[in-house]
């Protein structure tokens, strides 16, 4: 039964023969083979080394000591551990995705914490394990070890921090396993065209920064990156991470250049930006149609708009400052400047409609076509009514002016200017024809101030047309931009389907 024997050589010397178990197991008295390798001075740091032992129920410390002083005694970490150099040496990568530190879509920069698990097979760091009382591998600092220089291509930290120095575990086979944490900080290009119902791929591109194609070959240890350990994050949801091998030819070399890439699937969650960006857009862009309704003499339709135009632009002020500056408008961008120029166009028409509604007497009457399209029709689909529309009787003909006849049988003269001021002028005496002078200037006075109430009343009934066509218009754009807010909204809200 396999355990892990972690042994430290004694302060008396490294032949002191010190066993952990050396009650239950007795000395080791096995023979020790000479391994294959490269001459190379042994390390001095050994005596500090944690070993690791499996394949038997216990063994010696010396045994231990013995077969790493064996394995690297005629080591090097400096070349390639193929046996044949021109066989290129198979490097199997996994990478494990842990967390999500953090994505920073203005500078497209993506901050993770992943594990990187490294394996290859080192050909001179093998050992029979029967003749070394069952050790089957050990665990030895990485650093006294050839490592392929697998670095991540799409890089954006300034500091190029590597991975973690931890151990590696060395099998009896030359099987070597390295098991590292990294924290990258990786180059994404985000796609903001549909914030905040957008997707993510961001791409981690793994490969040998010296080694080509035919002196190590990158393979991928699974066909998707290992997610069994991720912590979940509270704005990016992981749909997957699918592995991809391809194999490169750049300008500068000749050879081929292979390297693996992990494509990481984000999903951003939208609940935040939906209840904190986008509702409260929504219901300011309802306060816009809601402006035709205000009556015209309150004086406050034109500020309205003004102010619903002044919040939006808060907003949109907002959206600006955390996307990246790029071609693409996002979506929320894109409703924003739609409903801002909803609201331009409502206040406009807004001051269009109260210079009509506030039209004095000499405007011009309303022309037929709008007395019938608008007065007429549009006037009963949106239910604008006047008091007494009704009840209104057809217009009758006046009643002719009655004819007065002087005492002589000649009709007076008709109704004309009076002038300004009459200076009176000396009649023969006519005592009969006195009475029909003062009933001529009665009926010239009584004429003109009909007439004065004719064009009163006239002008009254324009005015009044012309308000009344103001109101269909006001009820006319009100339907109207509520209908275009709810289609926008929809259409909006759709993408988060």
């Amino acid at each position: 039964m396999g355990h892990q024997l972690q042994t430290t050589p004694p302060e008396g010397g490294r032949g002191s023969g010190w066993c952990p178990r050396l009650g239950e197991l007795g000395g080791w008295q096995g023979p020790l083979r000479p391994l294959r390798g490269l001459p190379w001075a042994f390390p001095p740091q050994f005596p500090k080394l944690d070993l690791l032992s499996t394949g038997c129920s216990g063994a010696p410390g010396k045994v231990a000591y013995q077969l790493l002083r064996q394995l690297f005694a005629n080591y090097s970490s400096a070349l390639r551990p193929a046996e044949d150099t021109e066989q290129a040496l198979n490097v199997t990568l996994q990478v494990t995705l842990s967390q999500i530190i953090d994505m920073d879509e203005r500078n497209q920069i993506l901050t993770a914490y992943l594990w990187i698990r490294q394996v290859w097979v080192d050909a001179y760091l093998s050992w029979d394990k029967e003749d070394y009382g069952g050790i089957d591998s050990i665990q030895i600092p990485s650093s006294y070890v050839w490592r392929p220089d697998i670095v991540l291509y799409n890089n954006a930290d300034d500091q190029f921090t590597s991975s973690m120095e931890t151990n590696v575990v060395i099998r009896c086979d030359g099987q070597i396993r390295w098991d590292s944490p990294a924290i990258t900080k990786s180059s994404c290009k985000v796609d903001v065209s549909y914030f905040p119902f957008d997707g993510q791929r961001c791409p981690l591109t793994f490969g040998s920064w010296t080694y080509n194609g035919n002196q190590i070959d990158l393979l991928s240890m699974q066909q998707t990156g290992d997610l069994t350990d991720f912590v979940e994050n509270v704005e990016w949801e992981v749909l997957g991470m699918p592995a991809k091998r391809s194999v490169i030819t750049y300008g500068c070399c000749s050879e081929p250049y292979p390297d693996v890439t992990y494509t990481l699937l984000l999903r951003r969650r939208a609940s935040f930006y939906v209840f904190n960006l986008l509702l409260p857009c929504v219901m300011i862009s309802f306060l816009a149609p809601l402006g035709f309704y205000l009556p015209a003499d309150s004086g406050e339709k034109v500020s309205l708009g003004v102010t619903v135009l002044l919040a939006l632009t808060v907003f949109q002020l907002l959206v600006a400052e955390s996307m990246p500056p790029s071609e693409n408008v996002p979506l929320i961008g894109k409703y924003y400047i739609a409903t801002m120029t909803m609201i331009t166009a409502s206040t406009t028409l807004t001051i269009f409609i109260m210079n009509i509604h506030h039209c004095g007497p000499g405007a011009r009457p309303v022309p037929s076509w709008a007395r019938k399209v608008i007065l007429r029709y549009m006037a009963r689909i949106f239910f604008v009514y006047e008091v007494g529309d009704n009840c209104k009787s057809p217009p009758q003909e006046l009643d002719p002016r009655p004819q007065v006849q002087r005492a002589d049988g000649e009709e007076p003269p008709g109704p004309g200017p009076l002038p300004k001021e009459a200076e009176p002028e000396e009649q023969p005496p006519c005592p009969r024809k006195t009475c029909w002078c003062h009933q001529e200037s009665i009926l010239q006075n009584v004429d003109y101030i009909a007439s004065c109430f004719r064009e009163q009343k006239a002008a009254s009934r324009r005015t009044g047309e012309w308000k009344k066509v103001a109101k269909v218009m006001d009820r006319f754009f009100m339907w109207t931009f509520f209908a275009m807010v709810a289609i926008m909204s929809i259409l909006v809200m759709g993408q988060a389907v």
